[in-house]
């Protein structure tokens, strides 16, 4: 790999690592572009620290954060880094799960990262992650086939007006789709997009008092569009596809219209992955009856769990995977528009919005995130596309499977929301809420 040398010489926050033997550090993440690009740059760190050698875990999204859970909470001590995001990172910073992260140097410029992306990975103020890519959500669409067909996407488009412009551009005889959206089960797969989806259409999770309410009209609406679209107007298999099959369905010009993660921006102009790198525009997360909630605010981060034996060198490794000098790293070996985009306030300086295109609805996006105000009705959780209690892990991946069944036509929607509402009550009332 050719990087150069100043780069090489500044790539890396100087720490002293006292080691006399090789120390193996076990990082697992998750098999996201971004994270497959950290592991092939790390070679810099290791070169930088001869006395370690990184020792990869990449494994898919659901997998990942099932042997990540299983492994906090039963103290295995299998990794030394994990990748997790601002739902894990303050259930389990609460219960001394992970190390506190302080003490990092000046030059690593702790203020840049976003406030609202620091919060959301902290307890009480102390931070127990640093963020390696934060995203919200936004539209892709095909400029090309919205012109041929006469179409010209809103400022702030609406699901029904998304819906009816997938409509309008649903050719699968062509293989073109008219909406690619996730469908595969899971709490940060379907049901990530599914909770920004509710939320637009003016649903919540709980009420004040942690009853479930997903059998009310808010949630029906939701989950009828969403069940409707994809069968009417969607690829084929779509209950298997979550965020890189949908990407590669997208990237390949077989989706007229795709709602999903912000950090696609840069997969989507890649000429490496893409086929209709002249082709994409960006426009913001629709909306429906409410702007509120209808785009998330995630941040994939690195954390050290309290049972590392390597903390230290733990600790140098995340803080060079996540600095400044990182991203020049990534924008000097892989193009600009490549960095990992959402976390720092000096990545979007003026180069970078000239040169990514969807870098200024990204940033738009993730500052009209709040998690704190998810609903236009009052809640007493903090979450967008998920609720930040233990017990939603469960809850997720428990209705994800449920609207699967309903996009497969196993059941219906409405049958699909019952049961949901059910085992959603008897989760809730097994874990004593209200509390």
């Amino acid at each position: 790999m050719n990087i150069p040398k100043a780069l090489f010489l500044s790539a890396g926050l100087s720490f002293a690592l006292v080691s006399q033997a090789a120390e193996t550090v076990t990082i697992a993440t998750v098999n996201n572009g971004d994270m497959i690009r950290m592991q092939r740059l790390s070679k810099v760190f290791e070169q930088q620290h001869p006395d370690v050698k990184l020792n990869w875990v990449v494994l898919e999204e659901n997998v990942l954060r099932q042997r990540l859970t299983t492994d906090i909470a039963t103290q295995g001590g299998q990794f030394d880094v994990l990748t997790i995001g601002t739902y894990e990172t303050p259930l389990w910073g609460a219960k001394s799960w992970l190390e506190p992260i302080t003490g990092l140097p000046p030059e690593y410029d702790l203020e840049d990262i976003f406030p609202s992306v620091r919060q959301g990975l902290s307890v009480n103020n102390t931070l127990y992650a640093l963020p390696f890519y934060g995203e919200s959500t936004i539209t892709y669409y095909r400029t090309d086939l919205f012109k041929q067909a006469g179409l010209s996407m809103p400022e702030h488009p609406t699901w029904t007006q998304l819906g009816e412009f997938a409509s309008r551009l649903h050719q699968p005889d062509k293989g073109q789709y008219g909406m690619c959206l996730r469908g595969k089960a899971g709490w940060g797969e379907n049901i990530a997009l599914m909770s920004t989806m509710a939320n637009a259409f003016g649903a919540r999770w709980f009420d004040e008092k942690w009853q479930p309410e997903l059998s009310s009209p808010e949630w029906t609406a939701a989950a009828h569009f969403y069940v409707d679209t994809l069968k009417k107007f969607g690829p084929p298999g779509v209950s298997s596809n979550g965020f890189n099959e949908t990407l590669a369905l997208f990237n390949s010009g077989k989706c007229a219209i795709w709602v999903d993660a912000s950090v696609a921006g840069s997969f989507t102009t890649d000429k490496e992955q893409s086929k209709v790198v002249d082709s994409v525009g960006f426009a913001p997360a629709p909306t429906e009856v409410t702007d509120k909630g209808s785009s998330w605010l995630y941040a994939w981060s690195l954390a050290i769990p309290a049972t590392s034996k390597h903390k230290d060198t733990a600790k140098a490794f995340i803080t060079w995977a996540t600095s400044k000098e990182y991203i020049q790293l990534v924008a000097e070996t892989d193009g600009i528009t490549n960095v990992p985009p959402g976390t720092r306030q000096s990545t979007y300086n003026e180069a970078y919005l000239k040169a990514a295109p969807f870098a200024q609805v990204t940033l738009q996006m993730m500052q009209h995130a709040d998690p704190a105000h998810p609903s236009i009705k009052a809640v007493p959780y903090v979450g967008i596309q998920y609720v930040t209690i233990p017990e939603f892990q469960a809850i997720g991946t428990s209705v994800g499977k449920l609207f699967s069944a309903a996009l497969t036509g196993q059941m219906s929607v409405d049958q699909a929301l019952a049961a949901a509402q059910t085992s959603t009550e008897r989760e809730m009332k097994r874990a004593g809420y209200p509390k």
